[in-house]
Order: structure tokens, then C-alpha cells, then sequence
């Protein structure tokens, strides 16, 4: 049976220390985020009152809106929530913002980018033209350039996807999200879970995630990849 949300939250202790935050992130702010005895996945989940979403709607209810200036052919949709751009961010011609969404300064949104609800960009982050995000954190200098598409992921910090590179987050039949660990499957409770990146990963043009990917600090994707499940640090994927 599907191991439900807060199942998994109580379970957290019994998770391999390698799907935590502290094995797969260096900065504090990223560990800040996310509680330390579950899986850094769990910020990912929409009914855990820590999470992603609750976490950008208590940001986004201090900062309120703020959109960019001095672009033109900006498209901005606010019915779900607030858009936030700080002063500093780069946004170019042609893109769409969905609130809530909060980039922050020294992040870049290329042209024709799709920015979906719950994306938040830290600084120096990067969305590039064609591609799209939606419920995903972007730690420090993580990039999407180039024809990508992140849905409900973690990319950490210096984190690089290919031209092409896709973190698939939902199952063909819809079932909730499970993962393989020392040769057990097991639930991770979400119904839509693309991949969590450690610090540094770097996947190939073209590479493939399939739904529940964790790769630990800079594992490396060779191009035209299909990867599935969890992959300690340093790991290479061919």
C-alpha cells in the first residue's frame, strides 16, 4: 500500500542518511529548509506544513509583489498568488510568471522562459530560454539553461542540466512515487516528485530523470541518459 505523507514524515528516522539534506547540500540556507531527520524530498511535499509551498507563501505574505521593470513582453499571472522580483534579478523579453513564485536578486530568466507556482530562484540561479519550471527550489547558482523542464525538484547549489536535460515528475499510471534503497523499494508518499540534485550534479545534453531521482554531490550524467532512483555522491552515469 502507498505509505501516505505524514507516514513518511513520522518513518523519517529509518531513511539512509545519504537522502538527507546534510549529505546533499553545503549551504545553511539549504539545510535551514529542511528538517534533518527527514529526506530532502519531503520539502516537496504540499501538506507538510514546512514545506516549499508553505515556506514561499509565508515569504511571499511579507514581501508582497514586485514586478520587473523595463522589460518588455513580460507576462505576469498573480490569480494563484504573488510574483516577487528582486531588484537585481534579469528578466528577459517573452517570459511568463505564474504566482507565487519569488526570484531573487542575481537570478536570470531567459527569454521565453515559463516560470510556473512555487518556483523560487536564489541568487545567481538561472532558467533559460524554452524552458520551464514549476513547485521547484533553485539553491545558489543552480542552472537550467537551455530547453529543460523542472517540476517539483531540488536542484542544489552549482547544479548544471544540459541542453535538453527533463526531471520527469509524474508516473505514467499517476501512483504515488517510490525509490529504490539497498534493493528496496520504497514510498516516498509523494504523487509528484522529479529529482533531487545534490551541490554540484551535472547531467548531460538530453539526460532523462525519471520520476524520484536523488543523485548525491556532484554526480555526473553522461548525455542521452535515462537515470532512476538513488545515486551516491561522485557517482558516474552512463
Amino acid at each position: 500500500p502507498n505509505i501516505q505523507c505524514g507516514e513518511v514524515r513520522r518513518a523519517g528516522m529509518d531513511w539512509p542518511s545519504g537522502v538527507k539534506a546534510e549529505a546533499l547540500f553545503s549551504s545553511d540556507v539549504a539545510r535551514n529548509m529542511m528538517d534533518s531527520d527527514e529526506p530532502a524530498w519531503s520539502l516537496l511535499d504540499p501538506n507538510n506544513p514546512s514545506g516549499l509551498k508553505h515556506q514561499l507563501d509565508a515569504k511571499l505574505s511579507d514581501v508582497g509583489s514586485k514586478h520587473p521593470q523595463g522589460v518588455e513582453y513580460v507576462t505576469i499571472d498573480e490569480r494563484k498568488g504573488p510574483v516577487h522580483v528582486e531588484e537585481g534579478a534579469i528578466v528577459e523579453p517573452h517570459v511568463h510568471l505564474i504566482g507565487p513564485c519569488l526570484i531573487e536578486a542575481t537570478a536570470t530568466i531567459r527569454s521565453h522562459a515559463y516560470v510556473r507556482e512555487y518556483t523560487w530562484m536564489m541568487a545567481g540561479s538561472l532558467l533559460g530560454h524554452a524552458s520551464e519550471s514549476k513547485h521547484s527550489l533553485f539553491l545558489s547558482g543552480a542552472k537550467a539553461p537551455h530547453f529543460n523542464y523542472v517540476g517539483d525538484s531540488i536542484l542544489g547549489s552549482n547544479v548544471n542540466l544540459g541542453a535538453g536535460v527533463k526531471l520527469s515528475n509524474l508516473r505514467n499510471d499517476g501512483q504515488h512515487i517510490g525509490i529504490w534503497l539497498d534493493d528496496v523499494r520504497r514510498e516516498t508518499g509523494l504523487r509528484k516528485f522529479g529529482a533531487v540534485l545534490g551541490d554540484g550534479a551535472q547531467l548531460g545534453c538530453n539526460a532523462v530523470t525519471n520520476p524520484g531521482t536523488v543523485l548525491g554531490k556532484s554526480c555526473m550524467v553522461h548525455p542521452n541518459t535515462t537515470v532512476s532512483g538513488y545515486h551516491t555522491e561522485n557517482s558516474v552515469l552512463r
